[in-house]
């Protein structure tokens, strides 16, 4: 989630979370535990707490997780990490509430940090004093950048919005697997697909209604009560107020609309570097006229040639579309068969049908493996390209996971074992090749 002059509300704060929990274990083995229960001592061992950690953090700067992406302005995990330390030491409250959490364990457990077992209790009150830390940082900079009231608890009403948000955009989008529950969110019987699946493209799409009508729904179908409907008041009047979730989630979307500009940059780039590219021609042209005009020779016309095209074979010269097929017909009881194996493997019903509906028709690669099945191709592209690239069509994604089906899945569609998946897919493999090298030649 994006909102101006958030840092850590955003896909990097797990690692975040981990990496400060992490050295705050390693800093508690050096610092004197037992002056926690003194009040009088906690502005040293904050001094010293901040030490240790700050330590711990540089020899993890150039970690894996030190050096992983933290949020879309371009910081690091670690970055974000060491920032949110020294916070701690502008905002001493958020010690000093630590403090009392653990004076009340050591009042139950005794001196339960020197204890090796109870490292899970010590990471979970460190967890908590950063994530409440983290809210206030980012509220104060929400207020900075934009010159409107905001408090911790307003980020966090913003953070269940997104999460919810993101929650229903994962049930609309495997709609035909949780029939129910999208009925029950959109307050309606559900004939066919619905509509609002094709229209929900972001947060400002997702109406308020929605959102009281999940979070209603969770203790029927998740197992426990959504987040306007606990026993905390937290959210107990927003769920009354769904002009103001509107707002909120319209919100978020604006500015994720307006700061995802950032995000093609890299595309711009790459036009400036084509530009160029361009231009680099375009004076070595005009540079080879001049030599030769100097020389007293005929220069040819000042024009950048087209690549020549490819000789193309007269058994390869028929129409792509005559070429390219979608397969031989698919008989009713083949396609309840695929939907069948789609359905037990938490696809999309039509899966298979609508992948195949979705192969572009001019493809080489289609073109070279049209002997193939479909979900050979599919682990083609799955070893070439990976499980994910914006290329893919949205047909040929699992909905739950935007990706690619894995490797098993692909095998139990085309009904085959997955040592004669990985062989017929290695086999493809080698023909592409055999074919990009010929045609080279």
């Amino acid at each position: 989630m994006r909102l101006p002059g958030t840092r850590y509300q955003e896909h990097g704060w797990e690692q975040v979370r981990k990496l400060l929990g992490l050295c705050s274990l390693q800093a508690f083995r050096q610092i004197e535990m037992h002056q926690m229960l003194d009040p009088g001592q906690q502005g040293a061992l904050l001094d010293a707490y901040t030490d240790a950690v700050a330590a711990s953090l540089r020899d993890y700067a150039h970690s894996a997780r030190g050096e992983a992406e933290g949020n879309s302005y371009g910081e690091s995990v670690y970055e974000l990490s060491l920032g949110l330390l020294y916070e701690l030491q502008a905002q001493p409250a958020y010690w000093s509430a630590f403090a009392a959490a653990m004076a009340s364990e050591h009042a139950r457990s005794g001196a339960f940090w020197a204890d090796p077992a109870a490292e899970g209790v010590l990471r979970k009150k460190v967890n908590d004093m950063y994530a409440t830390l983290r809210d206030k940082v980012d509220a104060d900079n929400y207020i900075v950048a934009t010159g409107r009231d905001c408090s911790p608890n307003k980020i966090y009403t913003y953070r269940m919005l997104d999460t919810a948000y993101r929650e229903i955009a994962g049930l609309f989008a495997a709609w035909e697997l949780n029939a129910a529950r999208v009925a029950a969110i959109l307050g309606r019987e559900l004939a066919g697909t619905p509509i609002e699946v094709r229209q929900l493209k972001s947060i400002s799409g997702c109406k308020a209604e929605w959102v009281i009508r999940w979070s209603a729904s969770q203790e029927q179908f998740a197992g426990s009560p959504g987040p306007l409907h606990t026993r905390s008041k937290r959210f107990a009047s927003l769920k009354n107020s769904p002009d103001k979730i509107a707002s909120l989630l319209t919100e978020i979307g604006d500015y994720e609309e307006l700061s995802a500009n950032m995000d093609s940059i890299e595309e711009w780039q790459t036009e400036a570097g084509e530009a160029a590219l361009w231009l680099e021609d375009y004076w070595r042209v005009m540079s080879e006229s001049e030599l030769a005009e100097a020389e007293g020779r005929q220069p040819d016309d000042d024009r950048i040639v087209p690549p020549p095209e490819l000789a193309v074979e007269e058994d390869e010269a028929e129409p792509v579309e005559a070429v390219v097929d979608q397969g031989p017909a698919v008989s009713e009881p083949e396609l309840a068969a695929e939907q069948s194996r789609a359905g037990e493997l938490s696809l999309p019903l039509r899966y298979l049908e609508l992948a195949r509906s979705a192969q572009e028709a001019g493809s080489w690669t289609v073109r070279m493996l049209r002997e193939e099945s479909l979900p050979i191709r599919l682990a083609v592209y799955h070893k070439l390209l990976g499980p994910a690239d914006d290329t893919y069509p949205d047909a040929w994604l699992d909905p739950v996971t935007g990706e690619l089906p894995t490797l098993q899945q692909l095998a139990a569609l085309d009904q085959i074992s997955m040592p004669t998946l990985r062989k017929r897919r290695n086999e493809a493999i080698d023909k592409l090749y055999a074919a990009n090298a010929a045609a080279a030649q």
